[in-house]
């Protein structure tokens, strides 16, 4: 099996390996942690036993061969194949993390199948062929199958070597890289106000320009926008070119702002990045091309930090050995009309910005379920479902399923749990204290709220 690497637009295979110690952890679960919610082993099954203690001596030179040198040297042998064999005798799944991690890049259909067959094996569950990668990760993910003590170590040298952009990424932190993927774009590395430079990334608009509402002939009415307001100024930024960007750095009512939105989990959010504890600079938030159940990496390209996207808060780099978390403001999703006729003052980015494309992707791409694996999900709602999500004050999260939320706020009733109260804004919804003060909200779809908030609350309606 000759050439098994996938070309990424032309891009030169550098960086070399890290020689893997592999010690092994023991099974979560077999620790005493929560045992799987019944939802899991009714989709899934059981989980395989795990092992416990250290490879052998011999299996890790059967890893370093078949996983580690196969890469380096992007081909596939003799030699290979004889310690994949070993691998699978092992009958230890936990080796399957890093054969879901090189079949994401692998496009040789028989070496595809050998692993595959191999991580069925390991797991002790048939496999289909198609899409093996995701039906793995899945598994991995949903049983919670515990990963090698150095796998960082592991996983690292494969995705560098694929991109050595990721070099400054990948490195130790407050975040679980067995759930970290490829979303199969390539990282915006470029410097900060580079709008208008190409990349062969999804490039993040700085600064952008905008023009008032009644400029803003391009937009149709029933357009979606996500409204952002900042001491009384409203900005209203297009989903038509948040998809196109992903990620926006503005400033708005004197306040910098990074705007991230993640087409996969329907989700618009911005974070204040001013304010922050003297002797840190702005963060500049840029697209990793990287994924954690399927919600978008991001990264400040100043100090290579890594951003929980969805939280806000720093897991890996200088930002967060200073332990930063970006305070939230609302973003309120709406429809142009709507947004335009409450408030007339609003501003809009620019047609340019959508750089002649017109995707929908929240209703094509994605209308059959998340298409990156996420393993699983709470199944209170349908996993595509919009709610409005919120933290109280006493640290809880909650969500509200927007369409119920929507018909009662709409029919005068009230929406209170603890000190949070919601309130129609503009054809959307928006989250306030008992004060009336802006508590920061956005929408998204409930699987990736509630794999991120796993205790979430669910409003009863």
């Amino acid at each position: 099996m000759a050439s098994m690497i996938r070309s990424l637009s032309n891009m030169i295979y550098g960086a070399s390996l890290v020689t893997m110690s592999l010690l092994w952890i023991n099974a979560a679960h077999a620790q005493g942690a929560d045992p799987l919610p019944d939802y899991v082993i009714e989709e899934f099954g059981a989980p395989p036993p795990i092992p416990q203690g250290p490879l052998s001596d011999d299996l890790q030179a059967a890893v370093q061969v078949a996983f580690v040198d196969s890469i380096q040297q992007q081909a596939w042998g003799a030699d290979q194949t004889i310690a994949l064999g070993e691998i699978a005798e092992s009958k230890d799944p936990r080796l399957v993390w890093i054969i879901s991690d090189m079949l994401r890049f692998i496009t040789d259909r028989q070496l595809n199948s050998v692993l595959t067959d191999t991580a069925a094996t390991l797991l002790g569950k048939p496999l289909p062929e198609a899409d093996d990668w995701g039906e793995i990760t899945d598994f991995l993910i949903a049983w919670d199958i515990p990963a090698p003590s150095n796998y960082l170590e592991a996983k690292s040298a494969i995705f560098t070597t694929i991109l050595p952009g990721w070099d400054q990424i990948f490195v130790e932190g407050d975040i679980d890289w067995r759930l970290v993927s490829w979303g199969g774009v390539l990282i915006d590395a470029r410097a900060y106000d580079t709008t208008d430079e190409p990349c062969n990334c999804i490039p993040a608009a700085d600064n952008p320009k905008v023009t008032s509402a009644e400029e803003a002939t391009w937009l149709k009415d029933d357009d979606v926008v996500f409204g952002v307001e900042v001491n009384g100024e409203y900005r209203a930024y297009p989903r038509r070119i948040m998809e196109v960007r992903e990620m926006v750095n503005d400033t708005l009512g004197g306040r910098d702002l990074g705007i991230p939105y993640c087409t996969l989990c329907g989700a618009a959010q911005a974070y204040f990045t001013d304010q922050l504890p003297e002797g840190i600079e702005r963060p500049v938030l840029r697209t990793s091309g990287l994924l954690i159940r399927s919600n978008k990496v991001m990264y400040d390209i100043t100090t290579h930090s890594v951003f929980d996207t969805f939280l806000g808060h720093a897991v890996t780099g200088p930002l967060a050995e200073k332990n930063v978390t970006l305070e939230q403001a609302t973003v309120i999703t709406s429809d142009w009309g709507t947004w335009k006729a409450a408030h007339p003052e609003t501003t809009v980015l620019i047609e340019e910005l959508a750089l002649g494309r017109d995707p929908d992707f929240r209703n094509g791409r994605d209308a059959n379920g998340p298409i990156f694996p996420v393993g699983d999900v709470d199944p209170r709602l349908p996993v595509h479902e919009d709610i409005i999500g919120v933290i109280t004050a006493s640290g809880k999260p909650v969500a509200f399923q927007r369409s119920k939320a929507l018909v009662a706020l709409s029919q005068g009733a009230e929406i209170a749990v603890e000190n949070i109260r919601l309130q129609l804004d503009a054809g959307g919804i928006r989250a306030i204290d008992a004060n009336g003060s802006d508590v920061g909200s956005h929408q998204a779809f409930w699987f990736a709220w509630s794999q991120f908030h796993p205790k979430t609350d669910l409003w009863a309606g």
